[in-house]
């Protein structure tokens, strides 16, 4: 028996769990290298042998037997399909969703954080075998729809990482939510990359990388033990890092609709995923409170055609954490802009979201819950459901 019956969900964030020898097939034997070195430093405490015995432990029968069982309960590593391409359309069997977007897990930490180093070859490298390992995950099952990472940090570049990815079948284009190190994420010189989404149909992202991006280096120097977070490596997550998350997707928006790239491109399509939800509300009122304040000043402002608030309606979609008030950002923001996602296999999507989400619409009308389960995300999605 499927975890999701008696509607049509899908899934707007799920992960792959990347292996040591992730790139073996897909990249350049420096990126191969350079991700075994990062592997086995951010996943020091480790031992290689736990992780041979689990790849080993997916194919025997006493762990198939308890697929169904312990579908939601195995997390990470441990979960079905987390890292075996033909284990996920199992996982998305049970799950009962009908589709499900993919993100990496561990490249897109590496490619955060060499977006503002000095070796662009490097980035674009790890981009474009990270893009080929993810498409060709997703290629034998049409429900698992893979997000190809695009560098922004050349400009050139990334509308030839952007081409690459869509002739390897990307059904999403995911981007940093930081500016790159010498222009904004706004910069027109980018136009290239957004009119190739549109012509493509597809959209472009912003997704959780390392979540204490935002703060200062120093925010954890407190005094105190250090504080685990969900994982135990990358994508560290903790109480102050989730207070402060919602300042990367609100810098990327402010950028994308206040200097006109929403106005210009009215069919692009922007997702924020995993980088919660309850910002929105608030987020939507300042939009229209800069554009009261600065309005007759600025001719970037004077050139939009909608209130900033009513781009976010128009072309944003957001998914919240199943431990946010969804209905309460709901009903502060509106139905068109939230969807359900699972962060399959990952901690932070718990062993419930779909029970958390149904608790949390229950008190809307069926249209309105049948948005954020099925048609905001394919509203989002574009060329997937066209």
């Amino acid at each position: 028996m499927p975890y999701i019956e008696n509607r049509i969900v899908h899934d707007a964030d799920s992960h792959t769990m990347e292996l040591p020898d992730w790139y073996k097939d897909y990249g350049s034997k420096k990126v191969q290298d350079a991700f075994v070195d990062r592997f086995n430093k951010s996943r020091s405490g480790l031992e290689d042998k736990w992780l041979d015995d689990l790849v080993v432990s997916h194919e025997t029968s006493a762990y198939r037997e308890l697929n169904e069982k312990e579908l939601m309960i195995r997390k990470n590593y441990e979960a079905l399909g987390s890292f075996n391409k033909d284990d996920r359309s199992e996982a998305l069997n049970l799950l009962g969703v009908q589709t499900q977007l993919v993100f990496p897990t561990s490249p897109n930490v590496w490619l955060e954080s060499l977006e503002h180093s000095n070796d662009l070859d490097l980035l674009y490298e790890v981009a474009s075998a990270t893009n080929r390992a993810q498409t060709d995950f997703c290629a034998s099952d049409e429900r698992l729809f893979p997000a190809t990472y695009i560098p922004l940090a050349d400009i050139e570049r990334a509308s030839s990482s952007t081409a690459e990815a869509i002739k390897l079948g990307s059904k999403a284009l995911l981007i940093p939510w930081a500016c790159p190190k010498d222009h904004a994420t706004s910069h027109v010189g980018l136009d290239k990359v957004w009119s190739q989404a549109v012509e493509a149909n597809i959209p472009v992202l912003f997704h959780v990388g390392t979540a204490d991006f935002v703060l200062p280096k120093s925010h954890s120097i407190n005094g105190l033990p250090a504080v685990q977070d969900f994982h135990g490596g990358e994508e560290n997550f903790r109480s102050i890092s989730y207070m402060a998350i919602s300042q990367g997707p609100m810098q990327a928006l402010s950028l994308l609709i206040l200097d006109g790239v929403l106005e210009r491109f009215p069919a692009l399509m922007i997702g924020v995923i995993e980088l919660g939800s309850v910002w929105v509300p608030g987020f939507m009122r300042q939009l229209d409170s800069a554009f009261e304040a600065f309005g007759r000043h600025e001719k970037r402002l004077q050139d939009l055609s909608l209130k900033p608030s009513e781009y976010m309606d128009r072309q944003v979609r957001v998914t919240p954490y199943p431990t946010e008030p969804t209905d309460w950002v709901i009903e502060q923001a509106g139905s068109d802009i939230f969807m359900f996602s699972s962060d399959y296999p990952h901690v932070e999507g718990g062993r419930n979201p779909m029970g958390r989400f149904e608790k949390a619409t229950a008190q809307f009308n069926e249209s309105d819950k049948d948005k954020f389960f099925r048609a905001n995300f394919e509203k989002l999605m574009g060329s997937a459901f066209s």
